[in-house]
């Protein structure tokens, strides 16, 4: 049985009352659906600070991490993983796209319009009924 691999994402809220959203590579696993920022914690490090190096790496750009906000399994036929989603504040407005294809600050309302990375459906709920 394949073990279940700690990966990590970020909840990040503008002053609209939007949040920030990403398009994967065309030429990944899952491919042009939106997801949250982030992605596996390494051995060494705490899901804070590879939330931290993430966002680094793929915005160039840290976050500070306030809360958790939720937690998931979820199996993917290639992978099986336990998502960690965190509010989050990006230290700094502007960022660059560095892995991913596309980025929007979505409202609530327009969460529907969006194709997700399955796992995130359960942290889509969560975000629709608390804000």
């Amino acid at each position: 049985m394949n073990k279940r691999v700690n990966v990590v994402g970020a909840l990040i809220f503008n002053n609209n009352n939007e949040f920030l959203i990403f398009k994967r590579p065309s030429n990944k696993m899952r491919g042009n659906l939106w997801e949250f920022i982030g992605g596996k914690v390494e051995p060494s490090e705490t899901k804070v600070e590879a939330l931290k190096r993430e966002c680094t790496e793929e915005i160039g750009t840290s976050v500070e991490v306030l809360s958790e906000f939720i937690k998931v399994n979820h199996d993917y036929p290639d992978i099986k993983i336990c998502l960690t989603i965190f509010e989050a504040q990006l230290k700094d407005k502007s960022f660059e796209l560095l892995e991913h294809q596309d980025y929007k600050w979505i409202k609530l309302e327009d969460i529907d319009l969006y194709e997700f990375c399955p796992a995130d459906y359960e942290v889509l709920e969560k975000i629709k009924k608390e804000f």
